[in-house]
């Protein structure tokens, strides 16, 4: 018996370190195996026509990651939010992203909620966020994002 109860100690214990462990992921990670092996290809652009805006392609997604609590650097790109704290944000992997046209592929840019909000002055470098990512899409003016992510924290990048 004690040794039943000393079991469900250590059990409580570490659940909630598990529960804190989100897994390392990298860019590719959100592309499907399918799509790296084969590219879509990139959309073609009139460079006859000063004002066309090529189009943004589009990515598919990896259904195994919905749901999964995940860590993943990047550079922000600001949606919502005050002088002080951002609070929603695309994630992007490459500095600059967005604000070129086109966007990067839907599957390379994640839409971040973080209602704590971040401090402004810690987004002109890269990041680290943590969070639970989904396979939901979301739209906004400048682009598209395939993945959103609920986040827990962002901190600055270092390895």
């Amino acid at each position: 018996m004690k040794l039943t109860h000393a079991l469900m100690g250590l059990a409580l214990l570490a659940g909630p370190a598990l529960a804190d462990d989100y897994q390392l992921t990298e860019w590719d990670d959100l592309i499907p195996l399918e799509e790296q092996l084969n590219p879509p290809p990139f959309p073609e652009v009139d460079h006859d026509d000063e004002l066309a805006i090529p189009l943004q392609p589009v990515g598919k997604v990896v259904p195994a990651l919905n749901g999964k609590k995940i860590r993943l650097p990047g550079f922000v790109v600001p949606l919502e939010g005050d002088s002080e704290k951002i609070t929603q944000f695309f994630l992007v992997p490459y500095f600059g992203a967005c604000i070129h046209v086109p966007p990067p592929p839907t599957n390379q840019i994640v839409y971040v909620n973080y209602p704590k909000g971040a401090k402004v002055d810690d987004l002109w470098d890269a990041v680290w966020v943590t969070g639970t990512l989904s396979t939901v899409s979301a739209s906004h003016d400048i682009a598209d994002a395939a993945y959103s992510l609920e986040g827990v924290t962002v901190e600055p990048y270092d390895l």
